[in-house]
C-alpha cells in the first residue's frame, strides 16, 4: 500500500515545487517518487521536488529533485521556496537563516510582508568559470564567449553556480525550445547543463532557460545568476549593481561583484497549497 504524506506546494515566479519535510526520518525520496510527484496529469505537478532533510551545518538541508528524477546541485527559486517553508513553519521571523545545499551552506535573508515571507535575498556563493562539470574542467581555461563545438556560429560562456550553465548572449529567445534539448546534453558538459538564451538590454537582461532535467521553465534562479555573470564578463552590464533579469514568470534582481566571489539573488516566493498524497513507496 502507498504511504500517505503531507506535501506543500510553492512557486518562485512560476517555477513550482513540491516540498516534502523529511527532517524527522532523514529519508530522501527516490527518482520514481520524484517523477510521480512532478507529473502534471498523474501526480501533483511541479518542476521539481524539494526534500527538506536534517543538517548539522544549517537549519536544514535541501535536496533538489528534477522532474525527470535526476538531482540538481542547486536551485535559486527552489531555495527561496524552502526558506519560506522553513520560516513559516517555525512561526518565527529570523533575519538570516543558513540552508545546506549541494552547492554548500548558503545564507538567506527572508523578506517579510502580509502572509509571512514574501521574498528572499540569497547569498549564492561564487560563480566559477573552471569546474569539473564545465568544458573548462578538462583544459583549465575558462570557456568564456567561446565557440560551442558542433554548433557553427554559436558562442557561449560556461558558468558554475553550484550547477552547470551554458549562457548564450544575443541569441533569439524563441530558439530555446529548438536548441535547448541538444545543448543540455552537449558532450562537453559531463553532467549535462542548463542553457540560457539571453537578450541584453540597456537596463538588464531578458532570459529564457532550458533547464536540465525539466525543459522550459517559467524561471531559473541559478540561470539568472549565470546570465548576469556572462553579461558582466562581456562588459555589457556593470558589476556591483542590482541587475534586472526578466524571465517568463517575472523579474529577479542579481548582483555580480567584480571578482565573482558572492553572487546575490533577490526575488519573490509564494505558497500555493498543502495536502496529503498517497506517495508510492520508495524502491
Amino acid at each position: 500500500m502507498d504511504a500517505s504524506e503531507r506535501i506543500f506546494k510553492y512557486h518562485g515566479l512560476g517555477n513550482d515545487f513540491v516540498v516534502l519535510d523529511r527532517r524527522r526520518t532523514g529519508a530522501d525520496i527516490d527518482a520514481e517518487q520524484s517523477r510521480w510527484l512532478c507529473d502534471r496529469r498523474r501526480g501533483i505537478g511541479a518542476d521539481g521536488v524539494l526534500s527538506i532533510l536534517p543538517s548539522s551545518r544549517g537549519l536544514a538541508r535541501m535536496v533538489v529533485h528534477n522532474a525527470d528524477g535526476s538531482i540538481a546541485e542547486m536551485c535559486g527559486n527552489g531555495l527561496r521556496c524552502a526558506v519560506k517553508y522553513l520560516v513559516d513553519q517555525s512561526g518565527q521571523h529570523p533575519a538570516l537563516i543558513d540552508v545546506e545545499t549541494g552547492a554548500g551552506v548558503l545564507t538567506c535573508e527572508p523578506g517579510y510582508g502580509d502572509g509571512g515571507v514574501v521574498g528572499v535575498d540569497i547569498s549564492m556563493g561564487p560563480a566559477r568559470l573552471v569546474a569539473a562539470n564545465l568544458p573548462s574542467g578538462t583544459t583549465g581555461q575558462p570557456f568564456v564567449n567561446a565557440p560551442v563545438p558542433g554548433h557553427e556560429g554559436l558562442l557561449g560562456t560556461a558558468v558554475n553556480m553550484g550547477n552547470p550553465h551554458l549562457v548564450l548572449l544575443d541569441q533569439p529567445l524563441e530558439a530555446a525550445e529548438r536548441l535547448g534539448p541538444a545543448l543540455e546534453r552537449h558532450p562537453a558538459f559531463p553532467d549535462r547543463t542548463n542553457v540560457e538564451f539571453v537578450r541584453v538590454e540597456e537596463d538588464g537582461l531578458t532570459v529564457v532557460v532550458w533547464e536540465r532535467g525539466c525543459g522550459l521553465t517559467q524561471a531559473c534562479g541559478t540561470g539568472a545568476c549565470a546570465s548576469a555573470v556572462a553579461a558582466v564578463l562581456a562588459k555589457r552590464l556593470p558589476s556591483n549593481a542590482w541587475l534586472r533579469v526578466t524571465l517568463p514568470g517575472g523579474d529577479l534582481r542579481i548582483r555580480v561583484p567584480g571578482d565573482l566571489s558572492d553572487i546575490r539573488l533577490r526575488g519573490p516566493v509564494a505558497f500555493v497549497f498543502e495536502g496529503v498524497v498517497a506517495l508510492p513507496r520508495a524502491r
